[in-house]
């Protein structure tokens, strides 16, 4: 089944995120995932706002994991750490 990989971010140095996003992407392509939705218009109707939100497809919820556990998003990641408050999950489709 496939799976979404979906971060709500709030970015506090645009700079180091900036080297976050140019490394996630690549490495996300590597494991079979491609963005849907990134930084987008959005409507926030309950919990926590966050004004930087992403959505990829992976082919499964394990090559999402396997992406989230490579080296290279690892690496891509270091940037991110510090650079912003996140939350990420990977949820299963039903298609």
């Amino acid at each position: 089944m496939p799976a979404l990989w979906i971060a709500h971010v709030t970015v506090t140095d645009n700079e180091a995120y900036g080297k976050y996003a140019e490394l996630a992407g690549p490495a996300l392509a590597k494991y079979g995932g491609s963005f849907i939705a990134r930084a987008g218009r959005y409507v926030q109707l309950e919990g926590k706002e966050r004004p930087r939100n992403v959505v990829a497809r992976f082919p499964s919820v394990e090559a999402a994991v396997e992406c989230y556990n490579s080296p290279e998003y690892q690496q891509a990641l270091d940037h991110a750490r510090g650079a912003s408050e996140r939350e990420l999950l990977i949820v299963e489709t039903t298609e």
